[in-house]
């Protein structure tokens, strides 16, 4: 490719790129070129996602208020807790995975949006899945140092309208 066309690729004013180009162009800054295909049509494309959510929601107290994609309060900001639990003075952001990859990046997102979110505890729930528990048992002592409460605890303590002791990952 010409300097002319790469640079027209890298302002977005070429008026057509192929994926070869594409894969060409990040090959040499030293990145692969990968892609995901989505299923069309019925509008709820996370449906295990909102069950997972609903078997925590079914665990909870009556007592305990319940409110999904729950906007961070900064103005302009577009991420959101996936729930909210609210109990007397306190409140839990519920972050919700049905196939993590990344343990790190989990992490990471996740401290982010606790650090600007306002919420006094931290649950994060991971689908019981065989890829569930194989990404637990493999993230090992990273989520145990960031995840220090016991997850059966604490759904316990939700179920009796109790505050949480800490953050807590949940396998559900």
């Amino acid at each position: 490719m010409s300097g002319p066309q790469v640079s027209r690729i890298e302002r977005g004013a070429a008026r057509a790129v192929s994926v070869d180009q594409l894969a060409r162009l990040l090959a040499v800054v030293g990145l692969e070129l990968s892609a995901r295909a989505y299923p069309a049509g019925a509008p709820l494309r996370d449906a295990a996602h909102v069950a997972l959510l609903s078997r925590l929601r079914r665990g909870l107290d009556r007592s305990l208020g319940w409110r999904t994609e729950v906007p961070l309060p900064i103005p302009g900001d577009g991420r959101a807790w996936d729930a909210v639990i609210a109990g007397p003075g306190w409140t839990v952001g519920v972050e919700a995975e049905t196939r993590p990859r990344d343990v790190q990046a989990a992490i990471r997102r996740i401290s982010l949006k606790q650090r600007d979110g306002r919420v006094d505890s931290l649950l994060f729930v991971v689908a019981d899945t065989r890829h569930g528990r194989d990404f637990v048992r493999g993230a090992g002592d990273d989520l145990r140092a960031r995840f220090p409460i016991d997850g059966r605890r604490t759904l316990h303590r939700l179920g009796a309208g109790l505050q949480p002791e800490g953050d807590a990952l949940v396998l559900l």
